[in-house]
């Protein structure tokens, strides 16, 4: 399950507050504890075109690597490695094996283009710590689920390409997506927009799970790159709901060819959706640019 949630694990304190009375005693606030990165690698700029191995390990709270993470069916588990273009021209989407009793984590990737790169390391560990249950009675409890950020410097001339207008078609390598129902689309509003993919020849596509899904569909916002992802399963699939405050969303395909894409954001603005499926052993990307009010 999704959340956009602070990295920092949140401690309450009581606490009297005052107009400079005799008296008060300021509380003492103890240093946020954090998730963090350690050992990154690369440290400096890289290639493009050129295969580099990036890897790190995530640091607890408590300094310890983390090396336990949620597995299972559906895709909320594991890692999600995201890099996106600052632009929003490109991505790459991987989830990396997590074998190493030490904690590393090691992926590849080509990046195709010079300029920055964001990337997104959505981290599901094997269980909540303790101070993610609720303060209050009755609150959910937060989704042992976040994301940690760094950004990549691929070498060369940065040419920013502008976010396309809205369309409701798109063709990649020969399939063709049609987008339907997202002409009125609001922040931390749940809703479900069409999706019909046909294939070169023009029949329906099939599609095949791919990390977890029958398709991912990843969310980035335009100037802030702003972040969600959500995911479309078989029906009757578990673990593949995701939430935003109180609202959630599940994606659903029933039917070859059609694709129930839930879209929940969490701020208003121009939006570009990465439709991503795996067809015939090939990964399709489909970009649509979305306005949501």
């Amino acid at each position: 399950m999704k959340r956009l949630v602070s990295l920092a694990l949140l401690a309450i304190a009581a606490a009297g507050c005052g107009g400079g009375g005799a008296g008060v005693v300021a509380p003492t606030i103890q240093a946020a504890r954090v998730y963090s990165l350690v050992g990154f690698v690369p440290k400096g700029p890289i290639t493009p075109g050129k295969p580099t191995t990036i890897s790190f390990t995530i640091e607890q709270p408590d300094g310890t690597p983390l090396t336990k993470f949620k597995r299972g069916p559906g895709p909320h588990v594991g890692v999600h490695m995201i890099y996106v273009r600052k632009d929003l021209s490109t991505i790459i989407h991987h989830h990396p094996p997590l074998n190493g009793t030490a904690g590393k984590i090691v992926d590849h990737a080509t990046f195709p283009a010079a300029g920055p790169y964001r990337l997104v390391i959505d981290v599901y560990p094997a269980s909540c710590p303790e101070s993610s249950t609720p303060a209050l009675p009755g609150a959910p409890p937060v989704a042992c689920n976040f994301q940690l950020f760094r950004w990549i410097d691929v070498s060369g001339a940065y040419k920013p390409r502008p976010v396309p207008s809205p369309v409701s078609a798109e063709t990649v390598d020969g399939y063709r997506f049609v987008l339907t129902g997202a002409g009125h689309l609001a922040a931390v509003q749940a809703k479900l927009v069409q999706v019909t993919v046909t294939a070169p020849d023009g029949r329906p596509a099939t599609f095949t799970p791919w990390y977890g899904a029958l398709a991912h569909a990843i969310f980035f916002r335009k100037g802030s790159l702003d972040y969600f992802h959500t995911h479309i399963c078989a029906k009757n699939a578990v673990g593949c709901t995701s939430i935003l405050g109180s609202k959630t969303v599940t994606g659903v395909s029933t039917t070859p060819g059609k694709l129930n894409v839930g879209v929940l954001v969490p701020v208003a603005g121009t939006w570009r959706l990465f439709l991503q499926c795996q067809v015939n052993g090939h990964v399709l990307t489909a970009p649509f640019t979305l306005h949501v009010s």
